[in-house]
């Protein structure tokens, strides 16, 4: 397994970003903190002649927070890093953006949803584009093709793929996450420094920035607790009776590290097939190294049988699919789907033509008819609108079980290629 990156590990964002410049006023590229997003913009402006600004200088954030009309004044394109720093910037860009409509005038970047910002003066709707970059998926780290999204809505139970990796690397890759620092670190004592430093100064730092928060420790304990029910229902009152919390303030809490990207909620998914789906959301850490430090878990740990893979390999799984929706050629939403009688799948991928595919996720090598039981619920009452249904796997092959039924190795995920 690759461990180590270049300076400019090639991103599929890259495209993206260059491609609506070309086309649009302002390009915002919004992700969490230290997964590349400066180092992507270097990339893109490397050609042109493009002013920079850093918002995490304090002279520079004081200058755009004291004239933010002048800070934007200028001739050329110019890259505003961590915007949500001096978000009264926005209403300055409008204006000249307004008065100069030429495309890729503005390339900001930002470490938190900038647009739910409550103190943000104005949004720039119609003038920008927003671009998500997470940390690295798996098929950046390795150079694969990162096209499983396209293949399996093109091939249906068609598709096919063969693995070598083994059982304990996907243990490994969960415990590595997708943060460049955490990669370039093979030392795991390293690699936990940096997580304990991440976590603490994003509660310290950009979410304080957020919101006034004065009790830190129940917003760190909350984040175990979150990492420890990876790939499960997130229940606010569940979490408000154990942490002697208010279900107002957990909620709140939530919205903050949804916020600046710790963690994600996968939607539930209904079509009114079943009146008993539940609508709660589940979780998936945004970097599944985090969750895996949180929990205290090391590959060791996970292959034990008393382990937590299963849980951290599922929410793994979710934001590799959420990585590639955001460069995919088909026009997909994730979801996950649940009813009252423990029937369940646990992502549901849906494109624009109403075509599903689901996924179930198993930290086992082996596969049995049982694993299929939600899959076949949702083949059963979506009818032609069933593309398939996947169980993902840590063993090496893949496996027909009936009708637009496959087990298929997990690293199909990064592994199989665009037609």
């Amino acid at each position: 397994m690759q461990t180590l990156l270049g300076p400019a590990l090639p991103r599929h964002a890259e495209t993206t970003v260059a491609a609506a410049l070309e086309d649009t006023r302002v390009v915002l590229l919004n992700g969490a903190r230290q997964c590349g997003k400066s180092t992507l913009v270097r990339l893109v402006a490397k050609d042109r002649d493009i002013e920079w600004r850093d918002l995490d200088t304090a002279l520079t954030r004081r200058a755009a927070l004291d004239d933010p009309d002048g800070f934007v004044d200028f001739p050329q394109p110019m890259v505003i890093d961590e915007i949500q720093r001096a978000p009264d910037l926005l209403l300055s860009i409008k204006a000249r953006v307004d008065a100069d409509p030429r495309p890729g005038r503005y390339l900001l970047t930002g470490s938190a949803r900038v647009l739910g910002l409550r103190s943000l003066p104005d949004t720039l709707v119609g003038r920008m584009e927003t671009i998500e970059l997470w940390p690295f998926s798996q098929g950046e780290i390795d150079g694969a093709a990162d096209r499983f999204v396209d293949a399996v809505f093109e091939h249906g139970d068609q598709l096919r793929h063969e693995s070598a990796v083994p059982r304990a690397e996907y243990a490994e890759r969960v415990v590595r996450g997708g943060f460049p620092e955490a990669i370039a670190r093979t030392n795991d004592r390293r690699r936990r420094t940096f997580f304990n430093s991440y976590v603490g100064d994003l509660i310290a730092r950009d979410v304080a920035q957020l919101s006034e928060i004065e009790r830190t420790t129940e917003m760190r304990s909350l984040v175990q607790m979150l990492a420890a029910r990876s790939g499960q229902l997130l229940s606010s009152a569940t979490l408000s009776n154990e942490l002697g919390l208010g279900a107002s303030t957990v909620k709140r809490y939530l919205a903050l590290l949804e916020e600046v990207y710790l963690i994600k909620r996968i939607p539930a998914w209904s079509r009114n097939i079943s009146s008993r789906a539940t609508t709660t959301p589940k979780l998936a850490f945004v970097d599944s190294g985090i969750a895996a430090h949180q929990v205290g878990a090391d590959t060791r740990s996970l292959l034990r049988p008393t382990g937590q893979l299963g849980g951290l390999l599922e929410g793994f799984v979710l934001m590799e699919l959420a990585r590639q929706l955001t460069w995919s050629d088909e026009d997909v939403e994730l979801f996950h789907y649940r009813t009252r009688d423990q029937v369940e799948v646990d992502a549901v991928l849906e494109n624009r033509r109403g075509e599903v595919v689901g996924i179930e996720v198993k930290a086992a090598s082996t596969v049995g008819p049982g694993d299929f039981r939600g899959l076949r619920h949702l083949a059963e009452r979506l009818g032609d609108d069933f593309r398939a249904g996947i169980v993902l796997h840590t063993g090496q092959q893949t496996l027909p079980f009936g009708p637009k039924m496959l087990a298929m190795p997990i690293s199909a995920l990064w592994q199989t290629p665009a037609s």
